[in-house]
């Protein structure tokens, strides 16, 4: 068996190496949640927000990353997924049912997403995420979300691929 390889650590990364291959990791966490949130009247949330490594805003489902900080070391992924919906869009839901667990992206990390459906929403307040995040929230009726995500490519925001595997995952049609 080949030797895992430190070759860098800073707060937010850490670069490994085993064999020939490199790869990241979070310090902190190897996992994150992806929410799938349909409201009672069929509109998808959706939030946007700066990526700094893309330089852009990117649209995409809520998530975030699984005990990440102190106050949430040995918190569930359902129970990550519930507070990274309400943070990032406002609204509570009263289920959370897990449809896939899938590899980030397979080739640098070993981060896995877990994607989440959120039923019975309630809207609890604006949403926005915490401290320094400056998240937009977008409600988006399903039978508009094709033309809307072009109008949105026209304003040069990117969009995140995990909204069409989540809608499809969900066998949700659009």
């Amino acid at each position: 068996m080949t030797t895992l390889q430190t070759l860098f650590a800073s707060r937010w990364l850490v670069l490994h190496k085993i064999g020939h291959w490199e790869f990241v990791k979070r310090p902190n966490s190897n996992a994150a949640v992806g929410i799938l949130a349909i409201t009672d009247e069929d509109e998808i949330l959706l939030v946007e927000q700066f990526r700094i490594p893309l330089q852009s805003r990117v649209i995409e489902i809520p998530a975030g990353l699984v005990g990440d900080e102190p106050e949430f070391a040995g918190e569930s992924l359902e129970e990550t997924a519930r507070r990274e919906l309400l943070e990032e869009t406002g609204y509570e839901a009263a289920s959370m049912v897990a449809l896939l667990k899938s590899p980030t992206s397979a080739g640098m990390t070993s981060e896995m997403t877990h994607f989440y459906r959120a039923g019975k929403l309630r809207s609890i307040h604006a949403g926005g995420g915490v401290g320094s995040e400056d998240i937009t929230v977008h409600k988006v009726p399903l039978t508009q979300l094709r033309a809307w995500l072009e109008i949105q490519q026209q304003r040069n925001c990117l969009i995140d691929f995990k909204i069409h595997a989540v809608l499809a995952i969900a066998k949700v049609r659009f």
